[in-house]
């Protein structure tokens, strides 16, 4: 019986112009976190006129569709929607142009420079094949498009709102995430593939003071400035080599004007680390250095601490990972490869985790192939502008067709009628 990829190949190729033009049209409406309303709207009314029982509104804007084909396994695909607070600078004739104002009421530029876009394109036209070939195909398909990925509330608010009563549990859970890599490539991996990823704010308090009365004062600037530092010590001083990790102070704020000494200064960090010992240490470290250098500074109170995000680990379920490897390698030969884990983080894996699901995650290539072979041997990878970056640009051909062909692929590996008596 020839396998699912194979039955699909006409309805695919037809599929790809329609699936391009809805992925321009979202590139162009993005959608901060937690605010996705157009853009489930869009995926919504499609699924559900594929004959699929959809569900709006899970946990905010989450859109949970399902399709039932008779007895066999039910496979969970998950999309992500959102999009991030900064201006694009692609000069793409799509280029978004949108601006909203974010939870804080500050109006900031809106852009998929992630690629969330293209995500939901893919589970969209996954629908859309699943649907039109029921007969290559047995078990139950499960839809997920997913908020409020990029503050890492998406996955918990669904789940909160009773998702895992709501909807059949699954027998595996995949998703994927487009990412600086050669076009038309997949990249797989048993076991961690994406780092757990933390963010807090750290709020620093002093005494407020003219500029031209130091002595008066207790300044949070000099104290931020010192705490930035020192906290740069952590993964270089504190950390063995044999560990990976990163810390990043990505903002610093404090003070409106040159002559005034501040009450206060306010850092915000970002850290991934790729193991649960190291990442308990490290937030430990960080409450201890900004704590410490209050107390050096003899500021009036200690410091403020808030979580703004946490993501757990993404670790690939071995077996679910084992058959997602030999499903792309047979249908993708050598354009499939074993992935190095990246420092990137994900809400996905909560999924799996608190469901007690098996799962697996995987990258799709965005990069031009040609521009990426010519950064790998001139030694600049570096210089492509990866995700996050306002020149992030995923090259529609042929990454929307390998990134349809690889969730299709993979969920085929479980929903594939068989001949039982081959």
């Amino acid at each position: 019986m020839p396998g699912l990829l194979e039955t699909t190949t006409h309805t695919v190729e037809l599929l790809l112009p329609e699936l391009e033009a809805i992925y321009k049209d979202l590139h162009q409406h993005p959608e901060l976190s937690m605010q996705e309303t157009r853009t489930a709207d869009i995926a919504a009314n499609y699924v559900e006129k594929l004959g699929y029982d959809v569900t709006r509104h899970v946990g905010g804007t989450g859109v949970v569709a399902v399709l039932r084909n008779g007895d066999g396994p039910t496979v969970m695909l998950r999309a992500d929607m959102d999009a991030l607070p900064m201006a694009e600078a692609t000069g793409l004739p799509y280029t978004s142009t949108v601006r909203a104002k974010d939870e804080e009421g500050i109006e900031v530029g809106v852009a998929h420079s992630c690629g969330h876009d293209m995500h939901v394109t893919w589970l969209m036209g996954v629908a859309h094949v699943m649907a039109a070939h029921r007969d290559a195909w047995r078990g139950t398909l499960m839809a997920v498009f997913q908020p409020g990925e990029e503050v890492a509330r998406g996955a918990r608010s669904m789940i909160d709102d009773g998702m895992f009563d709501r909807f059949p549990k699954p027998d595996v859970i995949l998703g994927q995430h487009v990412m600086v890599g050669a076009a038309g490539t997949v990249g797989y991996r048993s076991g961690t593939i994406l780092s757990a990823g933390d963010s807090l704010k750290v709020k620093l308090f002093g005494r407020g003071s003219h500029g031209s009365q130091p002595q008066t004062s207790i300044d949070p600037v000099i104290m931020a400035a010192s705490t930035t530092l020192r906290l740069q010590t952590i993964v270089s001083r504190e950390i063995s080599p044999r560990d990976s990790a990163v810390l990043t102070i990505g903002a610093l704020q404090a003070g409106t004007k040159e002559n005034i000494i501040p009450d206060d200064a306010t850092l915000k960090l970002n850290m991934r680390t790729f193991d649960e010992d190291v990442r308990e240490y490290m937030l430990g470290a960080i409450r201890r250095i900004c704590c410490a250098e209050c107390v050096a500074s003899n500021a009036p109170r200690e410091p403020e601490f808030t979580t703004l995000s946490s993501y757990p680990l993404t670790i690939n379920d071995a077996a679910t990972s084992e058959r997602v490897r030999e499903a792309f390698e047979s249908h993708f030969g050598e354009h499939a490869y074993e992935t190095d884990p990246a420092a990137a983080s994900e809400d996905f894996s909560i999924f799996g985790r608190e469901w007690a699901v098996p799962y697996a995650f995987w990258f799709v290539g965005g990069t031009d192939p040609e521009a990426f072979r010519k950064a790998l041997e001139a030694k600049k990878l570096n210089e492509i502008p990866s995700n996050h970056s306002p020149k992030f640009a995923p090259v529609i051909d042929p990454t929307l067709r390998t990134g349809l062909e690889a969730m299709l692929c993979a969920a085929g590996a479980w929903l594939e009628s068989r001949d039982d008596s081959a």
